[in-house]
């Protein structure tokens, strides 16, 4: 009964191979479009982040390292990236460094990390 039943779907795939064919491309065209909207919603969400933790970063760091990042009283924070990992940079807004304070109670930890976030990037 098993090899009548694969006889007439293949009897049914040979016969319609124009509609396999049509359904194919389609659902790839909606996977490539899929893919699409998801990369922009990253790339979007991605970018507000980088604004929050910009503005975070104003508040906070750039009297002591410069809108520029090139460093004041703090040291520059330019490439910082190459230096820290985004868990180092915590580490340091956590436990403070060499003059700077910790910013625990100025700072949540997802703000810390918005913050690392951005600044691990500067390579």
């Amino acid at each position: 009964m098993s090899e009548n039943r694969a006889e007439r779907l293949c009897a049914f795939m040979k016969g319609n191979s124009f509609v396999w064919l049509v359904l194919i491309l389609s659902l790839a065209v909606i996977s490539a479009c899929s893919n699409s909207e998801n990369t922009n919603s990253v790339q979007i969400a991605s970018a507000q982040a980088d604004e929050v933790a910009a503005s975070l970063y104003k508040k906070h760091c750039l009297s002591c390292h410069a809108a520029d990042l090139s460093g004041l009283v703090g040291p520059s924070l330019k490439q910082v990236g190459t230096k820290l990992t985004e868990e180092q940079i915590i580490a340091v807004m956590n436990e403070g460094a060499k003059g700077m304070p910790s910013f625990t109670k100025m700072l949540s930890k997802e703000e810390m990390e918005a913050v690392a976030g951005w600044l691990s990037k500067n390579e």
